[in-house]
């Protein structure tokens, strides 16, 4: 027994995919695709994709907001798990990333669940609340340039309904968070998010331990 998360060497690892993961196949030629790119490290692991979308199953989510749609990997995990009439919406400014997506999510059927957004992020966010969206989204899921954390976390938390959630990738930052030797400008604004994230009365808070870190934050319901 432990009573702190044990750490994942290889072969727990290969034990924990063998036993748990039910990946679609489109999912698995997509993630075998992004894994040629130069880019690959941006790709989220596959088991984290996985609890996202049980996440929005369990939530009943309908609509979800990405920021950072790369290869479209989890934009497509997470609308495999919306019923037929969900909708995702994701942001991006590739096409060259995006087009990849296109086409995968074409083979699994459900690009019409999928509204790609391709423009600086912070432009459809402002856009979205100008459109009276605030209050519209069940889930959010944030992983894209980490000095522009904050501002797309205020940007999703405000169009979330009360009891929505954040989902925020890299917190963890392969463990260079937690060393002070470590002074990049990724690295300092993922530290200060986090801190300021701790301290936000506005959600109830998780950092999971699965792939590179994956903050959960619920938005409270107002007084």
């Amino acid at each position: 027994m432990s009573n702190r998360t044990i750490g994942l060497e290889d072969p727990l690892y290969r034990y924990l995919l063998e036993v748990s993961l039910r990946e679609h196949p489109v999912l698995a030629a997509l993630r075998d695709h992004t894994a040629r790119l130069p880019e690959v490290r941006f790709q989220i692991a596959p088991e984290q994709g996985q609890f996202m979308a049980l996440l929005a199953g369990a939530m009943g989510a309908r609509r979800v907001l990405e920021v950072g749609t790369f290869t479209g990997y989890s934009a497509l995990v997470m609308a495999l798990a919306l019923p037929s009439d969900g909708e995702v919406v994701t942001c991006d400014v590739s096409r060259e990333w995006t087009d990849i997506a296109r086409s995968y999510w074409e083979q699994a059927g459900v690009a019409g669940r999928i509204r790609l957004e391709l423009r600086p992020a912070l432009e459809t966010l402002t856009r979205l609340r100008e459109q009276g969206a605030e209050g519209d989204f069940d889930l959010a899921f944030i992983d894209a340039d980490k000095t522009r954390y904050a501002d797309y976390y205020e940007g999703c938390l405000a169009l979330l309904r009360p009891g929505g959630i954040v989902l925020v990738d890299n917190t963890l930052w392969s463990g260079q968070v937690a060393d002070p030797s470590v002074d990049d400008a990724d690295t300092k604004a993922i530290r200060a998010f986090n801190r300021a994230l701790h301290q936000d009365q506005r959600i109830d808070l998780s950092l999971v331990p699965i792939g590179d870190g994956l903050t959960l934050a619920r938005k409270r319901p107002g007084p």
